[in-house]
């Protein structure tokens, strides 16, 4: 069993009987892993089942596992059409999708191969969209295809366009759920999952791994590594189809990226539950860990403003900001994007629905950091340290593969 540990109670995750109270834990272990998100519990999983002799310890500062980005996205299982060929972004995509698919067969968890389609509505997104499909192929992308609209009107009657990119491979499935699956998993796990109380209790260990998301860089800082790439967190806010037009939409519908803009755009995403979200658009967060539009950390708002890499970003990109924050307020230009794609979506078809946090990694100059970094610290205590400072979208779908290749690095650095 793996117990979570706050204050003085223990836990059961997964179910709800209380374990009996718990006054001493035991306080030394070889490894400890940083940040209870999808990516540290499938990379203690992995580093579980290559040294089953070793102990662990998750620690996660929350009461709950995966309640942040692993809990807060749009539970899509990407199949790697978007990402320079040959990058490690692509290969892990690429192979996390397969490995997820895996995993959930395994362990019997739901999900939904749904599709993608990735539609033109303009001449002059053809030819993007036909590089897209060149990307694809060359990532190895299961069953792509490039469709014309009779064929669009076939996988989804109610979505307009004149020629799309057609993904059957890509699917849908609760992302917190399959993070939860891997807490509760029993695959060599001799030791506690502990999340450390405000107290201050102690826990010692040969070697730390951080996987902190939306707090990476405040990590690596303390162990002495460099202030960048910066965590600069964007808020996206999604619209919820009302039930009675559930039938719109099939699967998932998206946009022709534009390389002009950082971010993807809106689309259509169906949901584990039958609902389906419209979104998200992208906005600066004025807190990382801040879901609601007036959510305030004094901190993390002076942090991001007084970062030449997002002042560089803004400069760049001030009309695209302008208007991700205009749709945001006004849900009425939204749809109007969205009708683009279902003409026959109206404003009233719609209501506002969750959000998620982007920890986006910026350096100095204002470019998206979009590839996996690692640091390290330096002196006796900083070489037994190795943080994930970066781990893009789609982390969730790569998270397997992710595991794999952060095993390999801490079997490197710290000669396991």
């Amino acid at each position: 069993m793996i117990r979570t540990f706050c204050g003085a109670t223990v836990k059961a995750v997964g179910t709800a009987r209380p374990i009996k109270e718990v006054r001493r834990l035991h306080s030394s272990y070889d490894m400890a892993v940083v940040g209870g998100g999808i990516v540290g519990l499938a990379t203690v999983r992995e580093l579980i089942l290559r040294h089953p002799t070793l102990s662990f310890i998750l620690l996660e500062k929350e009461k709950e596992l995966a309640v942040h980005q692993s809990g807060h996205n749009s539970g899509v299982i990407h199949s790697g059409i978007y990402y320079t060929p040959g990058s490690l972004k692509a290969r892990l995509c690429v192979r996390g999708a397969t490995l997820a698919y895996e995993y959930c067969d395994k362990k019997g968890l739901p999900y939904k191969k749904c599709g993608k389609l990735i539609v033109a509505t303009e001449q002059e997104e053809i030819p993007r969209l036909q590089a897209l499909y060149e990307r694809g192929m060359k990532n190895n992308v299961r069953d792509l295809s490039i469709v014309d609209a009779k064929g669009i009107r076939e996988r989804e009657p109610y979505c307009r366009g004149i020629m799309a990119l057609d993904s059957p491979y890509t699917g849908i499935v609760d992302w917190r759920m399959v993070a939860l699956r891997q807490a509760g998993s029993t695959e060599g796990m001799k030791y506690p999952i502990a999340i450390r109380d405000k107290k201050g209790r102690e826990v010692r260990c040969r070697f730390v791994l951080t996987c902190g998301g939306l707090h990476s860089d405040r990590l690596s800082q303390i162990s002495g590594c460099s202030s960048e790439p910066r965590i600069v967190p964007f808020r996206g806010d999604y619209l919820v189809l009302k039930p009675e037009k559930h039938y719109l939409v099939k699967g998932n519908i998206y946009p022709v990226p534009d390389p002009r803009f950082p971010f993807l755009g809106v689309h259509f995403t169906p949901r584990m539950d039958g609902s389906v979200w419209l979104g998200p658009n992208a906005v600066l967060a004025f807190k990382r860990e801040g879901y609601k539009v007036y959510d305030f950390n004094a901190r993390d708002f002076a942090d991001a403003l007084s970062f030449r890499g997002l002042q560089r970003l803004v400069m760049k990109n001030m009309v695209y900001g302008m208007g991700e924050m205009y749709r945001g307020i006004f849900i009425g230009a939204q749809v109007k994007i969205l009708q683009k794609y279902i003409p026959e979506l109206s404003l009233s078809d719609v209501l506002r629905g969750p959000a998620g946090v982007r920890a986006q990694a910026l350096d100095r100059d204002g470019n998206l950091v979009d590839d996996f970094v690692f640091d390290g610290g330096v002196g006796e205590v900083g070489s037994r340290v190795l943080h994930v400072r970066n781990a893009p979208s789609p982390a969730a779908t790569s998270s397997l593969a992710i595991a794999e290749m952060v095993a390999d690095e801490v079997e490197k650095r710290f000669d396991l």
